[in-house]
């Protein structure tokens, strides 16, 4: 298999055998003369008519000469119509006292203060993965004693929310559960 170095072999075929300059010439040659089936490309309505070279103002096309003059213009019609007032569109005569009927919720209660046990159980279920995602990102082996206290605060807490969780039924004064009928 012979190598090529990048230049064009010296015969002028461009290296695969072919004249460039013949197959150009012959694409040229072929532009000019039109299709072979005899059929026009594109409508003759399509053509637009030569001009004899234009104002001065280097405008080619005289505005007077219709453009497309065989094709048939289309009507389009586009009808836009106002909505129809639906059930939410309607308005009160005579009211414009402005906050009468508008509601106001009341405030909500305060949320119920959590124990010492909740607080540091939830502190060990975040404040573990944190301490062990610090040491990652800040590149550093990480010392058994953080390791411990990481895995362990984690799953201790959790542990410690999970066997606090109260259970539905204490609350429910209803014994059915459910709407009396």
């Amino acid at each position: 298999m012979a190598e090529r170095d990048g230049s064009p072999p010296q015969d002028g075929t461009g290296g695969d055998g072919l004249d460039e300059e013949a197959v150009w010439a012959r694409i040229v040659a072929a532009y000019e003369d039109g299709p072979e089936d005899g059929r026009p490309s594109w409508p003759e309505a399509e053509n637009v008519p030569e001009d004899d070279g234009g104002d001065d103002d280097g405008d080619a096309r005289d505005s007077s000469l219709p453009v497309n003059d065989g094709i048939p213009v289309i009507p389009r019609a586009f009808v836009v119509r106002a909505s129809t007032p639906g059930p939410r569109d309607y308005g009160v005569d005579g009211e414009d006292s402005g906050d009468e009927g508008h509601f106001v919720p009341p405030e909500p209660p305060p949320l119920p203060q959590a124990d010492v046990t909740t607080k540091f159980a939830w502190l060990a279920v975040v404040g573990g993965p944190v301490l062990l995602v610090l040491y990652v990102l800040l590149q550093e082996p990480v010392p058994w004693w953080a390791m411990v206290v990481g895995v362990g605060g984690f799953l201790g807490g959790f542990g410690t929310l999970v066997a606090r969780m109260r259970d539905r039924d204490e609350e429910d004064d209803d014994p059915h559960g459910g709407a009396v009928v």
